[in-house]
């Protein structure tokens, strides 16, 4: 499916008013201790800025790990992003499964505390690249 670039932009946006929604729920979590929760959200903010990277650019992919893939060949192999970024995304990825999928994992709130705001300057540097 191709998009129009006005489709584009519009789709981009939404990725990245769904990444900053995302991540207001970071805090209303770890506020109640739900620290499996934070591994979700935590990660899923990031992934919503990171898809809006990728359709900003025009790349397709079609699942988690293709988006891990095109981000780091594109993003982080090129130098555009911080490697820290990209060893960031993936962290998150393996915490967010492991607290959705492994039932005796409980998240480590000082390990989540440590990622919080890496994680949010992520999200303001991808929005500035999208939005010059």
């Amino acid at each position: 499916m191709s998009l129009s670039e006005e489709e584009r932009r519009t789709i981009v946006q939404l990725e990245l008013e769904r990444a900053k929604r995302t991540f207001t729920e970071v805090e209303t979590l770890k506020e109640a201790g739900l620290w499996n929760g934070v591994c979700n959200r935590l990660y899923y903010a990031v992934f919503h800025a990171v898809s809006a990277l990728l359709i900003h650019d025009g790349h397709q992919v079609y699942t988690h790990h293709g988006s891990h893939a095109v981000f780091g060949l594109h993003y982080i192999k090129t130098g555009i992003l911080s490697e820290e970024y990209g060893r960031l995304y993936n962290q998150l990825q393996t915490m967010r499964e492991e607290s959705d999928y492994n039932c005796a994992f409980n998240a480590d709130p000082e390990e989540l505390e440590d990622r919080i705001e890496p994680a949010r300057e992520m999200i303001e540097t991808i929005e500035k690249l999208v939005n010059g």
